[in-house]
């Protein structure tokens, strides 16, 4: 079963500063119809203006997650990491038992565009962590998070992946999918099919439950960029 999430449909929020647009319950937008799936809990499509951002505040017992899709975000955070994330790397931030972080558009005349994203951990307390990777921007499917950080992926306290996946050359690619688990996608660019006349468009989400397998398709001859997140 597949379920569209789409992008115009999402809660939205803006402050000036800051232009946002929520797949989930975030903030002042509470929907109890959108309150995550499964342990996702947010999916934050953000747009800073240059040199505003996020002053610093505290999480706790979460696992927050950056993909800068234009710009650059300067992070600082109480565990003392001072870094620059540029666009296409990916940024995990594991609250632990508590941090303070800041967030801002590191550049005084370009806007800063980023999703934000919030995974509820299995594992609580314990030492913040932080870790920062650009990974491969390769056709088809490429893992970005594992539970336990193999073959050069990022780890997080969650029984969950996060693949990304591109298609540019390639027409179409299928994901070996179980039954027993859930699945969202989340499109960055590009028009997509998953079958059955189905199309998911930038800012679109899916919920995927009950399949053996997901098949994509590109369906101009825009580069497709998207998230798959593999959920128990």
């Amino acid at each position: 079963m597949i379920t569209i999430r789409n992008a115009q449909d999402r809660g939205h929020a803006n402050f000036g500063w800051l232009n946002s647009n929520h797949t989930f319950s975030f903030g002042s937008y509470y929907d109890p119809q959108h309150m995550g799936f499964s342990h996702l809990r947010v999916i934050n499509d953000d747009t800073v203006t240059p040199g505003a951002g996020f002053e610093t505040h505290g999480h706790k017992d979460m696992e927050i997650l950056s993909l800068v899709l234009e710009g650059k975000i300067a992070h600082k955070d109480s565990a003392g990491n001072i870094k620059e994330l540029p666009a296409g790397e990916y940024q995990l931030m594991s609250a632990g038992k508590g941090i303070y972080h800041s967030e801002f558009n590191a550049s005084k005349k370009d806007m800063l565009k980023f999703l934000q994203i919030w995974i509820q951990p299995n594992q609580l307390g314990g030492e913040p962590g932080y870790q920062q990777k650009a990974f491969s921007q390769q056709q088809g499917f490429t893992t970005i998070i594992t539970p336990k950080g193999d073959n050069g992926t990022l780890h997080i306290k969650q029984n969950m992946q996060l693949i990304q996946l591109i298609l540019e050359d390639d027409q179409e690619a299928t994901w070996q999918a179980d039954r027993n688990r859930h699945y969202y996608v989340h499109v960055i660019e590009g028009e997509l099919s998953l079958g059955d006349s189905i199309t998911v468009r930038p800012g679109d989400g899916a919920k995927i439950e009950n399949v053996s397998d997901i098949h994509f398709e590109r369906l101009s001859e825009q580069r497709v960029k998207a998230l798959l997140f593999d959920l128990i």
